[in-house]
């Protein structure tokens, strides 16, 4: 007997468990062999167009814990502003990428281009980010934020622009550490928490 749609709930969130880097990173959960490379290595290949840059950082749990099960995805755009698939986009430049934070320190790596400022739907600029979700223990829904560059113009962006409490635009600024080096951690609560999106 088939039971009716209409009385199936909804089952409960789970947090990003130990089967998730299995499931999408499994060289890096130690386990090489599943695919001739894992989903998302790198962002860019070689001759990739525009400024390499790297972004290394942590994130933080409540407790100012830096977690080390944290795995990321990110998109972004070339280094003029153009995703895949659009006219005269970089083939070299993919623009997604999926990484975890490293076993023993937290710490995560993003080496990938600089990416150009994009014009969005409504015919606005957007000033070069990257757009990141994260995964890990405790999260029960993946989390969406952006990365913006310090030295970058960011006063027109206008998803910026929405942040009611000014002094939070800062936890999605990148900080430049050293030439084509920025430094970005993220808080999921607390001081200084990071700004997540609805998205």
């Amino acid at each position: 007997m088939v039971q009716k749609l209409g009385t199936l709930t909804e089952t409960a969130s789970q947090t990003g468990g130990p089967y998730v880097h299995i499931g999408c990173i499994p060289t890096f959960a130690g386990l090489p062999g599943v695919y001739p490379e894992d989903l998302g290595l790198s962002p860019i290949a070689d001759g990739a167009k525009g400024e390499v840059i790297t972004i290394t950082g942590s994130i933080y749990d409540g407790t100012g814990w830096a977690m080390r099960d944290a795995m990321f995805e990110s998109w972004q755009a070339d280094g003029a502003g153009r995703y895949p698939g659009q006219p005269g986009a970089d083939p070299a430049v993919n623009g997604f990428c999926r990484f975890a934070a490293d076993k023993d320190s937290g710490e995560f790596t993003l080496r990938t281009v600089k990416p150009g400022a994009v014009m969005g739907h409504d015919g606005r600029m957007m000033a070069p980010h990257i757009s990141v979700w994260i995964v890990a223990r405790g999260i029960n829904i993946g989390l969406h934020s952006r990365i913006y560059f310090e030295d970058e113009d960011n006063s027109a962006d206008p998803l910026l622009a929405r942040i009611e409490q000014r002094p939070r635009v800062d936890t999605l600024i990148a900080k430049r550490i050293a030439a084509g080096q920025y430094r970005f951690d993220i808080r999921l609560q607390g001081p200084g928490e990071t700004v997540f999106l609805d998205i």
